[in-house]
């Protein structure tokens, strides 16, 4: 696989072995070119994962669009705002989720978790309920590696440090077009400032021992 990835790596950097990249793999012979595709003939013509921007991910949200299934590939519909991962999970058990909603998972990033914690259950419990092709989530936390269905990870900022997706509300529309590389919220770049203003930053979650390095004191 390094060898056909020659164009991307640097050959001539030294390694471990006491040898360069280029040295160590210049024997190295492709057995079946369907198991390791050449450059010019790509299982895909797109990475599997996507990186979507807006006014609601400033700096980016991360989705696996290879597990999305064409369905949902473009979804609007009205978050169901939840501020921990637990809250979240309670509603769905109350079946408050329903077909066509956005469930929205924040204060579960790096700080705000502290320290990012997997949103494994939401994920399961949206697939376990059958709603994986018309329910999509969105979080400032982050996601299994085996995760389907439209699951968008990474939201930053995040909500603790005053990221917009702390601004949104429940029945807020939200707008998600993976082909397009879009996520936001259909809400006026005034209308989010004023929400975000008028916003009281949170207090960390755990204040020692090693989690506590994740959460200085939130941005105002």
């Amino acid at each position: 696989m390094i060898k056909e990835l020659k164009p991307f790596v640097h050959f001539d950097a030294l390694t471990v072995t006491g040898k360069t990249v280029g040295e160590n793999v210049a024997e190295a012979k492709v057995i079946n070119a369907e198991v390791i595709r050449p450059l010019d003939k790509p299982v895909h013509k797109e990475g599997g994962i996507a990186i979507l921007k807006g006014n609601l991910a400033p700096q980016g949200a991360v989705v696996k669009a290879a597990a999305v299934s064409p369905k949902m590939m473009k979804h609007q519909g009205p978050a169901k705002v939840y501020d921990s991962e637990r809250e979240a999970e309670e509603s769905m058990k109350r079946h408050e989720v329903k077909a066509g909603d956005v469930v929205v998972i924040r204060y579960e990033g790096p700080k705000g978790g502290p320290g990012m914690p997997e949103m494994l259950i939401p994920t399961a419990t949206i697939a376990g309920m059958g709603l994986s092709e018309s329910v999509a989530l969105i979080t400032d936390g982050r996601f299994s590696g085996a995760t389907r269905g439209p699951c968008i990870g990474h939201v930053a900022p995040e909500a603790f440090d005053g990221g917009p997706i702390a601004a949104l509300k429940n029945g807020d529309k939200i707008t998600i077009d993976i082909p397009n590389r879009v996520l936001r919220v259909e809400l006026s770049d005034k209308e989010l400032k004023e929400r975000l203003a008028a916003r009281t930053p949170r207090k960390p979650k755990i204040l020692k021992g090693y989690l506590s390095r994740y959460s200085p004191t939130p941005v105002e």
